[in-house]
């Protein structure tokens, strides 16, 4: 692990040594060299430009779309979940919600303000910084689709705002503008729609629930889907389903999800996906790409 000096302001409310395993939805993740959750976009702001050049930074909310590796992240990772959950309501069409807001949380209060389309937020299970970085989407609406505005933050803490036609967004990809500029928060617009209501979130939760091991530890999908295709046929074809490595398991209920059974390392849930991913390609043809995040180095 690295030594890293911060301002005495800060000592008491970093963490040395914080496991990942605690903040990831597999369970799995080496000690980060230093843990810091801000307590706003000022406090972050101060933070960031205090720190020494050479240290990389890496962002995590939820952990619900990232695979931490067994030896943990060198540098510094800045959580901004629980601290930067600003949620407010801008007009009538607009609301601005800054980066760790889950993203349950935005599209239940969008609904409840009568705005939509906003219950596929719901589906995403983690905040919003992470929706924004991967473009985050479920039953078949994106998140971008719905941003007007993003807000930036470098590593001197300074604060950008953003239109959408400066990154260039895809499926489950966005390419920014520039290196070294994270997401804080971002303006989102919706239309008026008097016959929103909590029930069909529920409505869409349960079909979810029905498809999906949902309570079980995983990352949601592992792997994006190719082309008029989708991953979880194509792992279900190959005969994947229940297969594992170590106590890291295909899903028998959704092929498309790695289970941590309870005592899986992060090399083995990496090493299942290698093994899908070559599968896979031997059977079909089609490598699979990682919609997962993976982070930090090996044992």
């Amino acid at each position: 692990m690295t030594a890293i000096t911060v301002p005495p302001e800060f000592e008491p409310r970093v963490k040395r040594g914080e496991l990942m395993s605690r903040h990831t939805s597999w369970h799995v993740g080496g000690p980060v060299d230093l843990w810091f959750v801000p307590r706003d976009l000022a406090d972050l702001a101060v933070f960031l430009a205090a720190l020494p050049a050479e240290q990389p930074v890496t962002w995590v909310g939820l952990g619900s779309n990232a695979l931490v590796r067994d030896a943990g992240i060198r540098g510094v990772v800045i959580c901004p979940h629980g601290s930067l959950n600003r949620l407010e309501r801008i007009d009538e069409t607009r609301i601005r919600a800054e980066a760790g807001v889950p993203c349950a949380r935005l599209g239940r209060q969008a609904v409840k303000w009568k705005l939509g389309p906003a219950e596929f937020f719901a589906g995403i299970p983690g905040t919003l910084g992470g929706a924004l970085a991967m473009n985050a989407g479920a039953w078949g609406q994106e998140t971008w689709a719905r941003i007007e505005q993003v807000e930036t933050i470098d590593r001197a803490g300074v604060i950008r705002r953003r239109s959408p036609s400066e990154y260039r967004v895809g499926y489950r990809s966005v390419v920014p503008p520039a290196s070294g500029e994270w997401f804080v928060a971002a303006t989102l617009k919706f239309e008026p729609d008097a016959t929103a209501t909590t029930d069909s979130i529920r409505r869409l939760l349960e079909r979810r629930l029905a498809s999906q091991p949902i309570g079980e530890w995983s990352c949601g999908s592992v792997f994006t889907n190719p082309p008029g295709d989708h991953a979880a046929r194509l792992i279900e074809t190959t005969g994947l389903k229940g297969y594992s490595v170590g106590d890291a398991m295909v899903s028998t209920k959704h092929a498309n999800f790695i289970i941590n059974r309870g005592h899986a390392r992060a090399a083995d849930i990496e090493a299942l996906i290698q093994h899908v991913q070559e599968a896979v390609e031997r059977v079909h043809g089609v490598r699979l790409q990682t919609e997962v995040r993976i982070l930090g180095e090996t044992a």
